[in-house]
This record gives C-alpha cells, structure tokens and sequence, in this order.
C-alpha cells in the first residue's frame, strides 16, 4: 500500500511552504508531490533537477507531478513508477474539500490515505471562517482536518491566538491543532511513514523535538488491534500521531493513527512489537496513554 497524505487549506494558508519544507527535508525519503497545476505550488528552485510538461524531478529522488483534471489517472500513474515512491503527498486547491478527495482516494486499490493535514492562516482564518462567500468551503476544510495546522502564528498576538484557537476548536471535529511559524515542523508531525521494519526500529526511541515529543511504549502481550486504535484516536489523549506494530490472535497488526482517524492493516514480517506516539509535548500524558493498552 501507497501512503498518502492530502494537504488542504484556504489560498495563502501555508501549503506551499509546506510542501517545500517536507521535500528540504525528506531525509531520503522519495516523496511524489501531485498538485493540480504546477503553477499553484512552485517548488523551490535549488530543489529542481529537471522539468518537463508533465513532470518535475526534485533532489533525493522526489518528484512534482501535475494531475490536472483526471486525479484517479495521476494517482495510477504515480503507482507504476520505478522505484515506487515512499509516500505521496496531494496538494488540494485552495477551495477544493479535502474529504471529498479523500472519497475519491478510498476507491482506489494500492493506496493508503495517512491523513488529511490542513493548513490555517492565524492572521485571516477567523475572518474566512464567517465571510459570506468563502466561509462554508473554509468551515468544511477545518471540519475535514485530521491534523490542523495553524500556520503564521508569529505574527499575531497572544490574545487574538487564544481566540482563534478557541474557536477552531469549535469547528473542528477534534483535530489535533499544532501551531506552526513557516510551517517549520518536524517531518514525522505531518508525514510518519515506517519505510522499513529497520527505520520503523530506529524510530522507537523517546525523544524531543521543539514543542514535540515522540514515546515509545512497548506491546509485548496480545491486544486487540481495533480496540487500540480507537482508544489512541480518542480527543482526550491529544496525539497528533501513532504508528506501531502489535500482536493479535490473527497475527501481528500495523496500527496507524493520525489525529482522529485509525487503521489496522496486516504487519509486515519480522516486525519489532511496540507504538510510538506523537504529542505536543505540553499535551502528552503517558500514563492515560498506557491505560489504552490495558483497557484501563
């Protein structure tokens, strides 16, 4: 399966930032950027190898493909690449609905829909969210959003913060909000894609970074993988994301949380037993975390 993750948000929300900043710093993985036209994300130019009409080849062995009128056909496309990519990022438009994408993504074979992170402009999201030609598409983005961006946070003060937070809080249904200044996140916050049961290993070590902190909690016992997942994907517990492998009585399962969506897939063999999880540092609370693992 194809990892994908669709990036959404209003015009001038931070996309474009984003995805620069995911391709500066892939880290050796092959990411495949699919975007509407090439002229609504131009990629940074010290990144270009080398352009054509249909494709851009970017350092690490990333691409930039435009899709057009025809997603499904792009996406098919992109699955017949050789060597596959590590994960595909979807930029939707700035007036696109994210979710209705990913309706269309679910009908497709070969591909798994990560998550859907969407971007917010602390400066103006607040005024879109109620102006009377844009507000219900803006509504609609922050309601589809597994993970909520709130990008330009630099460049309000704290008590418009506050208030914007409030209030996506509100129209959002329980997304996980992060507040980010150029988009400078770390790339396993929008995109935690095991590439191998070896990274998936050397991932599984606590550490901090910034405002974030991955844990690692350990699943030596039988668990029942659905049940997992949903307890993870629970508001309450405030992870932004959770990958990991455990074992059931059908043999060992992939869980993958991201926000409020879950998965459970088949693991891959030889896998190291254990979940690692993705917080804001300041929301993290392990011990309601390990409850979800014994039912507590």
């Amino acid at each position: 399966m194809l990892p994908l993750t669709i990036i959404g948000g209003y015009l001038g929300a931070g996309k474009t930032t984003l995805v620069n900043h995911l391709l500066r710093h892939a880290d050796g993985m092959r990411i495949a950027v699919l975007v509407n036209e090439f002229g609504t994300l131009p990629i940074d130019e010290d990144l270009i190898e080398a352009q054509d009409d249909a494709v851009i080849s970017i350092a690490g062995g990333c691409v930039c493909c435009s899709y057009g009128n025809d997603l499904i056909k792009a996406l098919m496309d992109l699955s017949q690449l050789d060597p596959a990519p590590d994960h595909v990022l979807l930029e939707s438009s700035g007036v696109a609905l994210p979710g209705a994408i990913a309706a269309s993504v679910s009908l497709l074979t070969g591909f798994q829909l990560e998550g859907i992170v969407v971007l917010a402009d602390a400066e103006t999201i607040s005024q879109q969210t109620v102006d009377p030609y844009v507000g219900d598409t803006v509504e609609q983005q922050l309601k589809d959003a597994d993970i909520l961006m709130l990008n330009k946070c630099d460049l309000v003060g704290q008590n418009a913060l506050d208030a914007t937070l409030a209030m996506l809080g509100v129209k959002t249904n329980g997304a996980e909000i992060v507040q980010t200044r150029h988009c400078d996140v770390p790339r396993d916050v929008a995109l935690q894609a095991f590439l191998t049961v070896k990274d998936a290993r050397a991932r599984m070590t606590d550490h901090k970074i910034g405002t974030f902190e991955t844990r690692f909690m350990a699943v030596d016992f039988p668990v029942h993988a659905q049940t997992v997942a949903k307890r993870l994907s629970d508001v309450s517990l405030s992870l932004i994301r959770a990958k990991g492998f455990v074992q059931t009585q059908d043999g060992p399962k992939t869980i993958q949380v991201v926000g409020r969506r879950w998965a459970v897939t088949d693991a891959p063999d030889g896998c190291e037993l254990g979940i690692v999880v993705i917080a804001l540092a300041s929301k993290l609370d392990m011990a309601a975390v390990q409850k979800t693992l014994s039912g507590g």
